[in-house]
């Protein structure tokens, strides 16, 4: 921001002066000048047409220095600190001009060296500093509470953003979310979320013109749901990179955020649960913030709010007890009222926004509950990526059922997400023994939930989009698979032959996970996967892409290292192939050429 100050003693610092500072400097200036054309000597014409100027800015000045102290509303400081920066500027410069006109001695004016045209260019300044007061002036009264208040949003174009019209229009819109009007603040957050969706100079342009925190304040509003919305909608289009998540972070937006989630209506919720998800995918800072205001907890009861609803006697007495209050929710929600969550008050819907017709409510009712879990499980989604306290936290809170029951009854973007939180909470456990131990131990409920049905998946679908992480995700737990579970390696063997080669070379890295030197039931699974008939794929997939060879020949060693003795590998000429193979892929890598001779000292040793 601009920043000038006038006859000041005291040290430049980093807070910006007072509004009332920036106010009456220019006024300081226009008596000065009056002054200084009084006195005049020479070029009184034009001193004279500078007073002029100066009078009709002086009476803009006075007008606007009154309204901001007579508004019960804040202040939009933004435009005001620059437009007044500016005027005082040029008021400077005028006065500078003028004060060389009193003296009428030839040495003087000599040395003045005062000419026609700089009184030209003063006088076309003054010319803009009095277009932008006038812009300014518009914008007050629109905004204000006269009679001209809430007349719509200001869409003049003041000199002073004459070469960036973006500038004035943000300008207006924030301005307009300062008033009491409803209305004008709904089109002003739908007019900068326009612009936000049209280029990410428009995004930045709105952030530091300081538009994020009136946003944050439509979210506060819990009686109307149109203003929430508009203000979640806008600062959703705004936040699509880290700089602009972290800068409504730090308008401490987080608790807004969050708050607004638990205590609004459903339509609201939709929406905030978007921008969760947003601002936690773009910034880790974000994530761990939401993730201290319990946000997590409250996602999760709310899903297993609508998927327990139907089913509370198979329940267990813990689930009951802790989200007891979140069914009472959805028996609230399809009576056709909306409630904000198991801690949050509850709010009813205008009946105008619900369908007349009892079917048609229902379906719409059921629609918008989809629509919930969906938005709701891509935020679990997106604060469980890449954060193992966010992971345990899920973990905690019995999220692992809530998914599991997901990913059975659900299709879909909502089934895509739920898996994807689990292929996050399973990799978090890949290399945490501590959420291993606690959320995936052998005789827990829902880790037996979901592996079954990640193997369903594996086993019943042809879309790689939703076999691919269920294929990672069992490969994130194989060190938490017992021998006896042979219905684990034998769809992941399976997968071997599939026509998508992106899931063959999946499956080929879970199984390596299982065979590896880390896994401490290497040899079981080693012989469980040769007794599939798993070597014979695992050779053919020697000839595909460098990733598919790379691993398949990890793979390949593992098997002939730990399998033991078997008739698989003379059959299929496991040693031809591992001879051939460390002569072409296994060159390219130190590590991998090291365990193809290891693999091939073995199979020699052990007489193949």
């Amino acid at each position: 921001m601009d920043r000038l100050f006038f006859h000041s003693t005291e040290p430049d610092d980093s807070q910006p002066p007072p509004i009332q500072t920036i106010l009456s400097q220019p006024l300081v200036l226009t008596d000065r000048i009056r002054l200084a054309v009084s006195e005049s000597k020479i070029y009184k014409l034009e001193c004279t047409d500078v007073g002029k100027h100066v009078d009709h800015l002086t009476h803009m000045l006075r007008s606007t220095l009154r309204f901001a102290d007579s508004s019960s509303t804040p202040l939009y400081e933004r435009p005001i600190r620059r437009i007044f920066n500016d005027v005082s500027r040029t008021l400077t410069r005028a006065l500078t001009l003028v004060r060389k006109c009193r003296h009428r001695g030839i040495i003087r004016r000599f040395v003045s060296i005062v000419s026609v045209s700089d009184f030209r260019k003063v006088l076309n300044l003054l010319d803009v500093s009095i277009g932008d007061m006038k812009w300014l002036i518009s914008v007050f009264e629109t905004c204000g509470e006269g009679e001209r208040a809430d007349g719509g949003i200001v869409l003049t174009l003041p000199p002073i953003a004459s070469n960036d019209p973006i500038l004035a229009w943000v300008w207006s819109c924030i301005a307009s979310m300062y008033v009491s009007s409803v209305s004008l603040k709904v089109e002003a957050a739908n007019e900068l979320c326009n612009l936000a969706r049209d280029s990410d100079r428009n995004k930045m342009v709105i952030v530091e013109e300081c538009g994020i925190a009136p946003l944050l304040k439509l979210l506060k509003d819990e009686l109307l749901c149109e203003t929430q919305v508009a203000g979640v909608r806008a600062l959703f289009s705004i936040v699509n990179d880290q700089y602009r998540a972290r800068a409504v972070f730090n308008e401490h937006g987080v608790p807004v955020i969050v708050q607004a989630f638990r205590n609004s209506a459903m339509v609201v919720q939709i929406e905030v649960a978007k921008l969760i998800a947003r601002m936690a995918e773009q910034d880790r800072v974000c994530q761990e913030g939401f993730a201290r205001e319990n946000v997590i907890e409250t996602l999760v009861t709310m899903l297993l709010a609508n998927v327990f609803s139907d089913d509370r006697g198979r329940m267990s007495k813990f689930l009951r007890k802790s989200i007891g209050s979140a069914i009472e929710m959805n028996k609230q929600m399809e009576k056709g009222l909306v409630v904000s969550s198991s801690l949050g008050n509850k709010k009813a819907v205008s009946s105008s926004v619900w369908p007349r017709n009892k079917k048609d409510s229902t379906m719409d009712m059921s629609q918008m509950i989809v629509e919930f879990n969906t938005n709701c499980s891509g935020a679990l989604w997106m604060l469980a990526r890449g954060n193992v306290a966010n992971c345990r936290k899920i973990t905690e809170t019995k999220g692992l059922l809530c998914l599991a029951k997901l990913i059975e009854k659900e299709k879909g973007e909502l089934q895509i997400n739920c898996l994807m939180t689990v292929m996050e909470i399973t990799s978090a456990a890949e290399y945490n023994a501590d959420i291993r131990r606690s959320a995936f131990k052998t005789s827990s409920h829902a880790a037996k939930a979901i592996s079954d049905q990640l193997l369903r998946l594996i086993n019943e679908s042809d879309n790689p989009t939703i076999k691919i992480p269920a294929i990672k995700a069992i490969g994130h737990l194989a060190r938490t698979y017992p021998a006896r579970l042979v219905q684990v390696i034998s769809p992941l063997v399976k997968q071997l032959c599939d026509m998508n080669p992106d899931v063959a070379t999946e499956s080929v890295i879970t199984l390596g996970k299982f065979t590896c030197p880390e896994n401490y039931l290497r040899a079981e699974h080693s012989k469980t996967i040769v007794d599939f008939e798993g070597v014979p794929h695992v050779l053919k997939m020697l000839r595909g892409n460098e990733r598919t060879q790379y691993h398949a020949l990890v793979l390949l060693c593992h098997l002939a290292m730990h399998a033991g003795k078997n008739e698989q590998f003379q059959h299929a000429r496991v040693l031809t192939a591992l001879e051939g193979a460390d002569k072409s892929v296994a060159s390219q890598y130190a590590s991998l050429k090291d365990l193809v001779a290891q693999a091939v000292r073995h199979l020699k040793m052990s007489g193949y």
